[in-house]
């Protein structure tokens, strides 16, 4: 499977990043309690599993699979709410609840959708730096067999649940950047339904492969 290439179209059609495996770690083992490192790691770990085991369970088993794993190393509401930014505070209660909840369908989609094959692509941990207001960012890189190589960077926060990822770049593009300005440009010339069907719909790309 041709992951670089896949992952290159991904951002440019504004849907979530990809990841990177660094080492093994305990399936056993939540990463709630754990550094930024390891949390990143068992995301990864959980995305090589989904490939190499990608036909066997298909879309929905893919998603099963992760759906949990997303949630344990991902600050979905935060992420959700950053997005839209002024704007999450003008939809009432229903409408933040609905936002989140496809958010969360299609944060997890995007991943079943296109991890589901393992071609021999090999991950590598970098560094980890220290950003501003006590953020972490985790550098790392995906290698295909043909030495290609793409950058992902992961910029992690600590909250009462540890350490958890709040947006990712691949090679210096930032996702949650590119969520915010195409979200909220619907959402403020288009109206919030609108905005919802938008989502809808790429979840159903996801699903297609």
């Amino acid at each position: 499977m041709r992951v670089l290439h896949r992952m290159k179209s991904l951002l440019q059609f504004q849907i979530i990043g990809v990841m990177v495996l660094i080492a093994p770690c305990t399936w056993a083992e939540a990463p709630d309690a754990r550094g930024p490192e390891q949390v990143v790691n068992y995301l990864h770990d959980s995305l090589i599993k989904a490939m190499r085991e990608g036909e066997k369970l298909g879309y929905r088993g893919r998603f099963d699979l992760l759906a949990p794993v997303v949630d344990q190393t991902h600050d979905l509401d935060f992420i959700a709410r950053t997005t839209l930014g002024a704007n999450w505070a003008q939809l009432d209660a229903e409408q933040q609840r609905t936002f989140s909840d496809i958010f969360r369908k299609l944060s997890i989609g995007t991943y079943a959708g296109w991890f589901k094959g393992y071609g021999g692509e090999r991950f590598e941990f970098l560094e980890r730096q220290a950003m501003p207001r006590d953020q972490v960012m985790v550098r790392s890189r995906l290698v295909q067999p043909s030495g290609e190589v793409v950058r992902f960077d992961y910029i992690l926060r600590q909250g009462k649940d540890g350490w958890r990822i709040i947006n990712i770049l691949a090679d210096g593009v930032s996702d949650l950047a590119l969520k915010r300005v195409e979200y909220r440009a619907i959402l403020q010339r288009d109206g919030f339904p609108t905005l919802i069907d938008m989502l809808k719909k790429k979840i159903v790309l996801t699903e297609q492969g």
